[in-house]
């Protein structure tokens, strides 16, 4: 599973696997242990979690999401140390994640959905975080590789 496959729904808690599309929406199961399917239609906020991204005041503009994970799970493991409750804490953690992440656009409910986002993909979904560190690995082969042939 990717992160393509992966989306958020506006007025449902936690996180969906895409299934498939149909011709008024899409089928999602959830990313729990129910793993309870439901239809989608086009009235629904539907966001794939590969296309969010997080405002920064940088060039850019904003870091994607994928990143954002790949950070938190390089420094933090399998328990970020969050209280979600604690505004000044998520805002203290963002910061020490993306330093130059935009204050005045990205809200702590916002914070609270990464932090959430996060532990639900690490309990129902590790195999995302575990792909991008092989593909890594696998790009860093390649690369020696040809440096090796030249």
């Amino acid at each position: 599973m990717d992160l393509k496959d992966i989306a958020s729904i506006s007025g449902k808690g936690g996180l969906f696997h895409i299934v498939k599309p149909t011709r008024s929406g899409v089928i999602v199961e959830s990313l729990d242990e129910q793993k309870k399917k439901l239809v989608v239609g086009a009235n629904h906020r539907v966001s794939v979690l590969k296309e969010v991204s997080i405002y920064t005041t940088d060039a850019e503009g904003s870091v994607p999401l994928e990143e954002v994970f790949k950070k938190i799970h390089e420094e933090f493991g399998d328990d970020p140390g969050v209280d979600t409750s604690d505004a000044e804490e998520l805002k203290a953690f963002t910061k020490h994640i993306i330093p130059e992440y935009d204050e005045e656009r990205v809200y702590p409910s916002d914070m609270k959905k990464l932090v959430s986002w996060y532990s639900i993909l690490l309990k129902n979904a590790p195999e995302v975080f575990e792909k991008k560190e092989e593909t890594t690995e696998t790009e860093e082969k390649s690369e020696e590789s040809k440096e090796e042939k030249e």
